[in-house]
């Protein structure tokens, strides 16, 4: 079924279509050029960190970004199981192994004191751990205070994966500026996109340098095709970061929409029994990319009722990532679990939260709802 309100689509206008025609009439097409550099600049300011390297996607530099912490061949790296697949994946490309930790049962985001059960688990099985993968889940940062202290115990580097954060803060402090070195991700449905493509932020200029380095091929600086090393087809194009620099100029605003859609649906649900917003109250430092909503078991709908009669209203939804260890792809993979994860998301669903989204198209959104746990009829838009 076509869907008339969507869950997450890119929000662009005039300023992304001028800055793309700009682009196009300067004849910097190929993937370099003055807004790839201007995009990478701004970027690392935005954040507060030294160094950004523009890729083709938040993967991409998940990847690299582990590569010039050191991962390899026969490495465990801790990460999180509430995220998209995209994080495990990246690890399976340097030939390490994930090791999925459970979540915090209010945030969803990785539990620090099942991160240190997780180095333990891994040491006894005479196993290194290589690095820490944390993900801000929806927009929330993690509490890297906390992270960050077990891995600092452990001697191990941490890698933020603030793909679904940018703009959001914890502490006053930027996402992606958290850790030996993070990425965010600019994919269509994000906060704010490049169609595709995503972001290596470090304050280690020498790990930056190196990335970009194996992103272009890895071509050594001599007139002929030469190398030494095998590289990657990861740089994001310079029409892409024109496109990006319109829509970093819009960020603060586009982030504004969402929250204001953010307190509509918490308004909301206050009035309605058996249903809360995911994460628990303190939205203060969120981005509120995604706002999903948490069904009680015990409450009078499940969560597949209500994404029933979403559909039904034409409402695009959709159940929060399903754990990473449940992934047939990745069932076999060591885990340290408390079943919080499972239970979530057994229970939620994620709810459109565009920027783009109008009061109108919300108000559908919130009629299907209660139509839904209240047991009325929906009203038709």
């Amino acid at each position: 079924m076509l869907h008339d309100v969507l869950l997450s689509p890119p929000d662009t206008g005039p300023a992304e279509a001028a800055a793309v025609a700009r682009a196009l009439s300067s004849g910097w097409i190929a993937p370099v050029g003055p807004d790839l550099d201007a995009f990478e600049r701004e970027m690392a300011d935005r954040v507060g960190v030294r160094a950004a390297v523009a890729l083709s996607s938040g993967t991409a530099a998940l990847h690299l970004a582990l590569l010039g912490l050191g991962v390899g061949p026969g490495d465990v790296v801790l990460t999180a199981t509430m995220t998209f697949a995209a994080t495990a994946n990246a690890v399976v490309y340097t030939g390490a192994e994930p090791h999925f930790v459970d979540c915090d049962p209010v945030t969803g985001n990785i539990c620090p004191v099942l991160l240190e059960q997780a180095f333990r688990d891994v040491s006894a099985q005479g196993r290194r751990v290589a690095a820490v993968l944390p993900v801000d889940l929806l927009g929330k940062a993690v509490d890297y205070d906390a992270v960050l202290a077990v891995a600092r115990r452990h001697g191990v580097p941490v890698l933020a994966d603030a793909a679904e954060s940018l703009g959001a803060t914890r502490h006053g402090r930027a996402a992606g500026s958290f850790g030996d070195a993070a990425i965010v991700s600019f994919n269509g449905n994000k906060i704010m996109t490049t169609s595709g493509g995503g972001m290596l932020l470090t304050d280690d200029v020498e790990l930056a340098t190196r990335a970009r380095y194996l992103a272009a091929q890895a071509r050594q600086p001599v007139a002929h095709y030469e190398h030494v090393d095998v590289g990657y087809n990861y740089r994001l194009s310079n029409v892409l970061a024109a496109l990006g620099r319109a829509q970093l100029g819009r960020l603060d605003e586009m982030m504004a929409r969402r929250r204001r859609h953010r307190e509509a649906y918490r308004e909301l649900v206050a009035e309605l029994p058996g249903i809360e917003i995911l994460g628990g109250d303190d939205d203060a430092g969120d981005n509120c990319w995604l706002t999903a909503v948490r069904l009680d078991p015990a409450g009078p709908v499940a969560s597949a009722e209500l994404q029933h009669a979403l559909t039904a209203a034409r409402v695009e939804s959709r159940p929060i990532w399903k754990p990473l260890h449940l992934q047939p792809v990745f069932r076999e993979r060591g885990a340290t679990l408390s079943g919080a994860a499972e239970e979530i998301f057994a229970t939620t669903v994620t709810l459109p939260s565009g920027s783009g989204m109008s009061e109108a198209q919300r108000d559908r959104v919130a009629a299907a709802i209660v139509g839904c746990v209240r047991g009325t009829s929906l009203v038709s838009a």
